[in-house]
């Protein structure tokens, strides 16, 4: 899960836990601050290539009286390249792969990395969300006031996806249709909390092929979790579709991260690594 994106020291390492700003201080200007949590996020998307980390989602189909159906559990192994989020299948409904799927998702990932290489940083991979950073390029925030988040200072702002931003793929499309509200933590300038919902709906192929509907949601967190550094914590949503006319979608999942480990890359040209 990605934007299907983020997110989330300044510089590298948070040595020491940094003061927090006065309840009664200004605010800080926006447009300023919002530079500020790019640069940072962006210095973020460098380092946390020199670390992976686990995901565990869970999908329940939900039916038109709102009880579940059915569950389902995927286990990602997750990290990233050039500044490009990767996601590796490792176990469904608590199983690991068979080795025919396992083959095959090696095969997937190991063409995405290669991509990934190539591709700029900021510019979308096929099958991939968007990361914090586009979100940043691609919306308007209004309403700045000051909260408390997990004993954090934290500026908060509404936002909106703006309609004549240039957009890429399905991902940064998407990203025109939504609003919420985004938690930056002061100190650190990194994004702390994000709540996202579909304003209007978003229609894949006219509608002919997909139609997602106004409502659906999800948030997302980060924290400094490994070494000091930000990474993401986990996330939450609610979605309603329509598919190939046909077909409703009613789903609600969470996602959770954790076993954050580093890479020790012994010489840079190294395409072998191993795990601290």
């Amino acid at each position: 899960m990605q934007v299907c994106s983020a997110v989330w020291f300044l510089v590298f390492v948070m040595p020491v836990l940094p003061a927090q700003p006065a309840a009664n201080a200004p605010l800080p200007d926006i447009r300023q601050l919002m530079h500020e949590v790019q640069e940072h996020q962006r210095q973020l998307d460098k380092v946390r290539e020199s670390y992976t980390f686990t995901s565990l989602e869970t999908t329940q189909d939900i039916d038109a009286s709102g009880q579940v159906k059915k569950t389902e559990t995927t286990e990602h192994e997750d990290f990233f390249v050039n500044g490009h989020f990767i996601e590796r299948t490792v176990k469904k409904n608590s199983q690991p792969l068979d080795a025919k799927a396992e083959q095959k998702e090696t095969e997937r990932v190991t063409k995405l990395v290669e991509k990934a290489e190539t591709t700029p940083p900021g510019q979308p991979l096929e099958d991939s969300g968007i990361s914090i950073s586009r979100l940043l390029d691609i919306m308007d925030v209004r309403n700045p006031r000051r909260e408390m988040y997990r004993g954090r200072s934290t500026i908060v702002f509404d936002f909106a996806g703006r309609k004549d931003a240039k957009t890429h793929g399905l991902a940064e499309d998407a990203s025109k249709k939504i609003q919420g509200a985004i938690w930056i933590d002061e100190a650190d300038r990194q994004v702390a909390h994000l709540e996202v919902s579909f304003k209007d709906d978003f229609r894949i192929a006219g509608g002919l092929f997909a139609r997602i509907d106004k409502g659906s949601n999800f948030r997302f967190d980060q924290a400094p979790v490994k070494d000091g550094l930000w990474l993401p914590t986990g996330g939450e949503g609610d979605v309603q579709a329509r598919i190939l006319l046909l077909k409703n979608l009613r789903q609600h999942f969470t996602e959770r991260d954790y076993d954050y480990k580093r890479f020790k890359v012994e010489t840079e040209q190294s395409r072998n690594a191993t795990i601290k």
